[in-house]
């Protein structure tokens, strides 16, 4: 038993040898320059959580920029912010593509245009009304990944979901047991967001075990796995990354 629990604590504390101080958060060069972004623009970006939580989950952000403003806003929910502000929810802003303390980001999705600006307000007000700014927990929620969650399955323009490893995307809160999937296009069941099922025609199948979840997801093909993600082709809605620097 003491082997097993040292080898537990090598395998959680060694997964990064920099302390979060030291890690980067430079720009990463996905999203153009505020100056050069014209449109009215949101965007979803999601990395690998800091240390040992790498391994295990992924932290997500939502990003936007109106036509009008000069910067990008950034948001997205964390445990420290609610210590330093009394509230989870840290909007300010910031650059878009910034490394999450040394993890590179993915762009889950993006639209630009009427359509974003669209969703721009609605996300600022769900922003306002969101349930869970009062507390955060790592598991099975609510974090940074039930924010996102929600903001996804109530904006009816953000067509598409976080991937499997998105731990605690599937609390509804303590007293909710079915809601309809992100998409909009099926339903699910979720007790507490540590067991449940998902079916939708955009996501598919996927099961949730201790908030492990497993699917398939038939159009595009893939196969969902805890720890890993997606496996197959790329989901909706995923834009080229190829931009300028920030």
């Amino acid at each position: 038993m003491k082997r097993t629990l040292i080898l537990l604590f090598i395998f959680m504390t060694g997964c990064s040898s920099r302390s979060w101080r030291d890690a980067s958060r430079e720009s990463t060069g996905i999203a153009k320059k505020a100056a050069e972004q014209k449109e009215d623009i949101l965007q979803i970006y999601y990395a690998r959580a800091f240390s040992w939580r790498g391994y295990f989950a992924i932290h997500p952000w939502v990003a936007w920029k109106k036509s009008e403003d000069t910067k990008y806003t950034v948001a997205h929910v964390t445990a420290w912010n609610h210590r330093r502000e009394n509230t989870t929810i840290s909007v300010s802003q910031d650059l878009p593509d910034r490394k999450w303390f040394d993890s590179e980001p993915t762009i889950l999705f993006q639209i630009e245009g009427p359509t974003a600006r669209r969703a721009i307000t609605e996300v600022e007000q769900l922003i306002k009304d969101y349930p869970f700014k009062d507390g955060y927990r790592l598991w099975p929620g609510p974090n940074s990944n039930t924010f996102v969650s929600h903001l996804i399955r109530h904006i009816e323009a953000l067509e598409t979901e976080l991937p499997p490893h998105a731990i605690g995307k599937d609390y509804f809160g303590p007293t909710q047991f079915f809601a309809k999937s992100p998409s909009g296009t099926g339903f699910q069941l979720s007790l507490w967001g540590a067991l449940g099922i998902t079916l939708g025609l955009q996501e598919g199948v996927e099961f949730n075990f201790l908030s492990l979840n497993f699917g398939l997801d038939l159009w595009p093909p893939a196969i969902k796995l805890p720890f890993i993600g997606r496996l197959g082709f790329a989901d909706k809605k995923t834009p080229n990354t190829d931009s300028e620097q920030n």
